[in-house]
């Protein structure tokens, strides 16, 4: 790594396991109210565990609600949200005026309008242990670092039940493109972690990728923002959800390098990508739209623009 690299993985990794107590967040909060999202699509066997892992911290003040925003789920996903705890809104009744587009992105954005925390913090759906503790250590930076505005998870995944293995587009794709072209990042372990948190002054600021782009598109706009000072990330421990097929990562990929190359200022030539199928002994071409629309920074939604500053 480079030397400014290294010093910031020395700096600001920090282990939830070591976060303070939730009492303890609650005093260093100081008044800052923090919100969970958790973004779901067809979640069901998975959801009310991420919600009932957070409800202790509504009791201790560390976090005033927990928000699940579904994305149009067909399954019992909504149910079983609803019934461990959690507010649960369907995207599309969220900014009504905006309409809705497909992907997560659009449930991390819309999210920021139907929430009052000063703090935000995002839980993917799809994990088998989440933990307190995982709220705790996201929040512990930005309250005890007056600098940090935006924080990742990272974390070991396991594969076919192997201790790692997990993240492949990250390892793959996420980090080499990282050390090649923001060689400053170097030190983020897990840049496409669904898990993040940040202040809601610099979330509403920045725009929000579409589908599969929105984590690598957050971490690129908010080191543009506030710089390496401005992050930290840490270490959850161990993290254990579904893993994909081969093609949906390759489709993940290419969308994740996309959204990259675009803010190193590549003009791309292609908006597919080309996947390769076997069917009746011949290999047949399968041609994949790369990337979702995006949505710019919240500030510029008039309606929003002009609750905040009501709120001012």
């Amino acid at each position: 790594m480079r030397p400014d690299a290294s010093r910031w993985f020395d700096r600001r990794t920090y282990a939830a396991d070591a976060a303070p107590t939730p009492r303890a967040l609650h005093a260093l909060a100081a008044g800052r109210v923090a919100t969970v999202v958790i973004p779901a699509l067809d979640e069901e066997p998975t959801v009310a565990g991420v919600v009932r892992a957070i409800r202790p911290l509504l009791a201790a003040g560390v976090v005033d609600e927990v928000l699940v925003v579904d994305g149009g789920s067909s399954d019992r996903t909504v149910a079983e949200a609803r019934a461990a705890g959690a507010r649960v809104e369907q995207v599309r009744d969220l900014l009504p005026s905006c309409g809705t587009r497909p992907g997560k992105g659009e449930s991390l954005w819309k999210a920021i309008a139907d929430t009052e925390g000063d703090l935000l913090v995002f839980l993917d759906a799809d994990v088998l242990d989440a933990s307190p503790r995982w709220v705790c250590g996201l929040l512990w930076p930005l309250l005890a670092e007056p600098e940090v505005a935006y924080v990742k998870a990272c974390y070991d995944r396991p594969l076919n039940g192997a201790p790692t293995g997990g993240g492949r587009v990250t390892e793959l794709a996420a980090r080499p493109m990282l050390d090649l072209l923001w060689p400053a990042l170097a030190g983020v372990v897990q840049p496409l972690s669904g898990e993040f948190a940040g202040t809601r002054v610099l979330l509403e600021s920045l725009p929000f990728a579409g589908g599969y782009a929105v984590e690598i598109g957050l971490l690129l706009d908010a080191y543009a923002a506030v710089g390496l000072d401005g992050l930290a990330q840490v270490d959850l421990g161990v993290r254990r959800h579904r893993n994909r097929e081969t093609h949906d990562l390759g489709r993940m990929a290419a969308t994740v390098l996309a959204e990259a190359l675009t803010r190193a200022g590549l003009e791309l030539e292609g908006g597919d990508l080309t996947q390769f199928v076997r069917a009746g002994g011949a290999w047949m071409p399968a041609e994949h739209g790369v990337g979702a629309p995006g949505r710019p920074p919240m500030l510029q939604v008039p309606e929003y623009a002009a609750r905040r500053a009501e709120a001012s």
